[in-house]
């Protein structure tokens, strides 16, 4: 090839590249001019970058690109697609609901979607194209232009993750939702639809209806909690509510409070019953807390104790009670203030450690039994017991006691009272100078009988007749301390006791008897 040649084939190459230049130069120019800069997408990235649109006819799907049928099967509703998308739609752009049913009215409406965190706003675009025919796109505003290269580990530890929440919180069987500032539910979880499902007799839509008066949680104070009540073909649900503010949206947290209604239905049932019974108590009941404030009373301690009623049902301390009770003239009588603490004090310490009975004899002339138990968590219970009439009937059993026993002392005879299992239940004054070693069985006594009184055939007879050997004889004559002749006799009384008494014999009276005794005395001699 001659030179010439040579000299045109790089002529036209250098003329080639300068074109190439010169109109990539252009084309920049052009673009800067304009303000429209495109990013270079990386290669084989702009082919799968898809738009996200749906067509409906009527509310039935007619065509939709593959990001909106990926994003339609991550729902189920046998509803329709039309409800799937509502269900997608919902709880992003909350106005696009209503505007969509007006939207042969508008004939286009765009909306923003709120933000979410980490992510940017989504903008939906609903465009009638035709009577019946709604075109729908659904772009991001900050990502158009632009493809954003994801790590396939980090996505896929991410789509792990989002899985995992997501069926934890459709497992749980709590109530959880979403809430916006105008109190709209922009989303549940599995159990909160299925209770707004059993709740309607109708399909579901968004909004959600709210089902139940959850507490408004006030910003800087945390988390509020309020008990609300579920009513489902005529059975009541508890539910223990609580509220979370996130940025504009509220999380509310429903957590089922039925085993702990029941508990405190019962607990307050059992109050009661037992606030009935104290009141029908004779006795005043007090009972303090571990802080010693009063906690409960019945109507008992107001009639006894002449309390004030608005003083009681402000719950005083112990001791403010005890000083009250001090001012009414309720408690005996101290020598001094000094004496008084201290002996409350004590009062108070006895009963919290162990049971404590006090007997309080009053200026007025009554008697109050004070009783103290401790409770547990250091609480502590009183109790006031009027026992006036129990001590004066004790009074008078004991006076009539000691009556008979110096009756018995100043009767001539000696006498001694067995019970039937043998023990000796009452001897007199006299019968215990007459047998200096007395016993207190009936075994002691004849012991004593027999080592202190001379044998013969009179304390063989008494012996035998107390002892059920022969109950032919009830009296006869031994010869007792000091060789003195006694007469005896045994008297049945009732409960099965037996009377033995002992008494000198009158010769005036019963000469036989002493003439036989002394026969019998100097036979066995």
């Amino acid at each position: 090839m001659s030179l010439h040649g040579i000299g045109l084939i790089l002529m036209a190459a250098l003329t080639g590249t300068a074109s190439v230049v010169l109109a990539t130069m252009l084309v920049r120019w052009w673009d800067r001019r304009s303000g429209q800069v495109r990013p270079r997408l990386p290669q084989g990235l702009e082919s799968s970058l898809k738009p996200m649109v749906l067509l409906f006819r009527d509310q039935v799907l007619v065509d939709a690109t593959p990001p909106a049928r990926a994003l339609l099967d991550r729902f189920s509703a046998p509803e329709g697609d039309w409800t799937r998308l509502l269900q997608w739609i919902g709880p992003r752009f909350p106005d696009a609901i209503e505007a969509l049913g007006r939207i042969d009215r508008l004939g286009r409406f765009e909306s923003l979607g709120k933000t979410g965190s980490g992510s940017a706003a989504l903008r939906l675009v609903a465009e009638g194209i035709d009577p019946g025919l709604l075109r729908i796109t659904i772009t991001d505003p900050q990502a158009e232009y632009a493809g954003i290269v994801v790590d396939s580990m980090s996505q896929q530890a991410m789509e792990e993750e989002l899985d995992l929440l997501r069926r934890s919180l459709d497992q749980t069987p709590m109530l959880v939702w979403r809430q916006d500032a105008e109190e709209r539910v922009t989303w549940a979880n599995a159990a909160y639809l299925r209770k707004a499902e059993a709740q309607s007799a109708e399909p579901i839509g968004w909004p959600l209806p709210r089902l139940l008066d959850s507490p408004r949680p006030v910003p800087g104070a945390g988390t509020r909690t309020r008990r609300a009540s579920l009513t489902q073909n005529g059975a009541v649900s508890w539910y223990d509510c609580h509220s979370h503010q996130v940025g504009d949206q509220t999380m509310m947290f429903a957590l089922p409070a039925d085993a702990a209604v029941r508990a405190e239905r019962s607990l307050r049932e059992f109050v009661q019953t037992l606030t009935k019974t104290f009141a029908d108590l004779p006795i005043g009941l007090a009972i303090f807390d571990r802080q010693r404030q009063l906690q409960l009373f019945n109507p008992a301690l107001i009639d006894l104790t002449n309390l004030p009623t608005g003083f009681l049902t402000a719950r005083p301390t112990l001791f403010d009670l005890l000083d009250k009770l001090r001012e009414l003239r309720m408690v005996p009588e101290p020598k001094d203030f000094r004496s008084w603490r201290q002996q409350m004090s004590n009062l108070e310490s006895a009963a919290a450690t162990g049971h404590h009975v006090e007997e309080w004899s009053l200026p007025g002339g009554q008697t109050y039994r004070v009783t103290g138990r401790p409770h547990p968590d250091g609480a502590v219970a009183f109790l006031f017991e009027n026992i006036t009439s129990e001590m004066s009937l004790t009074r008078k059993f004991r006076a009539e006691m000691s009556l008979g026993s110096s009756i018995l002392d100043n009767i001539g005879e000696a006498v001694a009272v067995f019970a039937p299992g043998g023990q000796v239940a009452m001897t007199n004054q006299v019968y215990r100078n007459l047998w200096p070693a007395a016993a207190d069985s009936l075994g002691g006594a004849l012991a004593c009988w027999q080592a202190h009184a001379e044998p013969g055939p009179g304390l063989e007879a008494l012996r035998a007749r107390l002892s059920g050997q022969d109950g032919s004889r009830d009296s006869g004559l031994i010869r007792g301390p000091g060789g003195q002749l006694l007469g005896w006799s045994v008297t049945r009384l009732p409960a099965g006791r037996q009377m033995v008494c002992f008494r000198l014999p009158d010769p005036a009276t019963q000469p036989e008897a002493v003439d036989q005794h002394l026969l019998a005395a100097g036979a066995a001699t």
